[in-house]
């Protein structure tokens, strides 16, 4: 028998095996990575009996559809089961996540403007495999300074040098001009590993050496001296790092159900199930649980509902569970969340006010108490769909400030044809969110997206649009912490 896998929807190419009923197939499919796309996958196992590139002629064994977030959860678990073999499919991010971090000052440059004093930048260069020097980082400039120290600089390791500690890096300073026509003042050739040699108050100095200076001067010494004050390697996870090394995304869902839907009854109500069976509620649900659950292993999600009167004491609520079930809000998959929903709008009644903190306090306190854990392990995201009218401003902004100590990400969508400034204040764009107090946000957490300007769209468009932000988030958290990923991935030295 000869074995063939094929994997299609992102890529289509095949590897074949001859005669082996245990085949192991190594070839690694590359494929671009986004969060807030749901990535579909179709691994097929085929006998072929013949030289036909066309699989539709040979027999079919086994297969599996699944999507990239699940393999990149399972990564490294078997997870496909064949007729006659157990197929693995594991993940790994092909780049080196190792960062150069430099602070580097200078002295005695020479003066090389006529009326002032220079205007320094470095360039540093790498050598190609082919001997070319190819440009991988530009200071910034320092007016009129003889004697400047250039702000802390970062450059991905591979950038740098491709991984080669040992591979020539030449560094330049020039003389910044206006129009362009710089004026070197200097260079010198080093490696990483001589540049590592810097630390700990012992800074490594290299001459600045000007080529046609020295070569017309028999005394010519220098055109300044370049220290490098310190050189550091760090390794800078990623969002693939971290939920690839254990984090697990928790998604929670609050529902908005005020007086100011309008009557679920009526089709003019937001809450309206229209005979297809939908409504941008539920849209708005499927949309962006449809990518987080994914990266949930158990597919357990809590979803409340806020703003009614919930039975038997008909007292407003501002956070019931959708299951009605209060000691285990969970839902088991977003079908699940979906259920809940539409079985608990006929028996509460729509009411007020909008308040937003209760929600976000219930989910910050599940998040304080997994970062008292000190680990990368567990983060949280809070969908909150409402129609807009918010009523606890004030207490909101401080449960968002609050939160923003947290592993916690906030993503409200705006249902209907509402004013959204109070959302899109909170959203903070175009400002640093601060509490009634003063007290800034420590990150951006918040996402706020209208659903109108999705009306037309695919439905995916919604959940690239708010979960764009979710990589980037995580990753400062845990950066701001210090945490690594609880698994960190291996690095090969070069």
């Amino acid at each position: 028998m000869k074995g063939c896998v094929e994997e299609s929807m992102l890529l289509t190419d095949h590897k074949q095996i001859k005669n082996c009923q245990n085949p192991e197939f190594c070839k690694k499919l590359v494929v671009d990575y986004y969060f807030e796309k749901v990535q579909k996958l179709k691994f097929g196992v085929y006998d072929i009996d013949n030289k036909s590139f066309d699989l539709s002629d040979d027999d079919y064994l086994g297969g599996v559809e699944c999507t990239l977030g699940q393999v990149l959860k399972l990564s490294g678990v078997s997870c496909l089961i064949f007729l006659l073999s157990v197929a693995q499919i594991s993940a790994e991010e092909i780049k080196d996540t190792r960062v150069v971090y430099l602070e580097i000052e200078a002295r005695n440059l020479d003066k090389k403007d006529f009326l002032g004093k220079s205007d320094p930048f470095l360039e540093f260069y790498k050598q190609s495999d082919a001997g070319m020097w190819q440009l991988v980082y530009r200071s910034e400039v320092i007016k009129n300074n003889l004697n400047p120290c250039w702000r802390k600089c970062s450059v991905p390791l591979q950038t740098f040098c491709g991984g080669d500690f040992n591979k020539p890096i030449k560094v330049q300073c020039a003389d910044h001009d206006s129009d362009g026509s710089h004026d070197l003042i200097g260079t010198f050739e080093t490696n990483l590993t001589e540049l590592q040699k810097a630390g700990d108050g012992s800074p490594v100095e290299f001459e600045c050496i000007h080529p046609e200076k020295k070569q017309k001067k028999k005394s010519y010494k220098n055109s300044g001296i370049i220290r490098i004050k310190s050189c550091k390697i760090e390794t800078e996870y990623s969002f693939l790092d971290y939920v690839m090394g254990g984090c697990q995304i928790n998604f929670t869902v609050g529902v908005d159900f005020t007086g100011s839907n309008g009557d679920p009854k009526s089709p003019d109500s937001l809450h309206y199930i229209s005979p297809d069976g939908i409504n941008e509620y539920l849209i708005a649900i499927w949309s962006v649980g449809s990518v987080v659950q994914d990266y949930d292993t158990d597919k357990l999600f809590p979803a409340f509902g806020f703003g009614a009167q919930v039975p038997p004491s008909w007292q407003v609520s501002h956070e019931f569970a959708l299951n009605c079930n209060p000691s285990n809000p969970y839902c088991h998959g977003i079908q699940g969340i979906v259920d809940a929903y539409r079985q608990i709008l006929p028996q509460i009644r729509l009411y007020g006010p909008t308040n937003f903190s209760p929600i976000i306090n219930h989910v910050a306190r599940f998040a304080a108490h997994s970062a008292q854990q000190g680990a990368a392990s567990q983060y949280f995201i809070l969908l909150i769909i409402t129609d807009g009218e918010i009523t606890d401003l004030d207490q909101t902004r401080q449960a968002i400030v609050n939160a923003s100590k947290l592993p916690m990400s906030i993503i409200i969508v705006g249902v209907g044809e509402a004013d959204f400034k109070a959302m899109e204040f909170l959203d903070g764009d175009n400002g640093v969110l601060k509490s009634l107090t003063g007290e800034p946000a420590a990150r951006d957490i918040v996402q706020f997206v209208p659903f109108r300007q999705f009306k037309n769209a695919p439905r995916e468009a919604l959940s690239q649009m708010v979960l764009a932000e979710v990589p980037k988030q995580l990753v400062s958290y845990y950066k701001w912490q210090g945490w690594p990923p609880v698994k960190p991935p291996e690095i090969k030295m070069m």
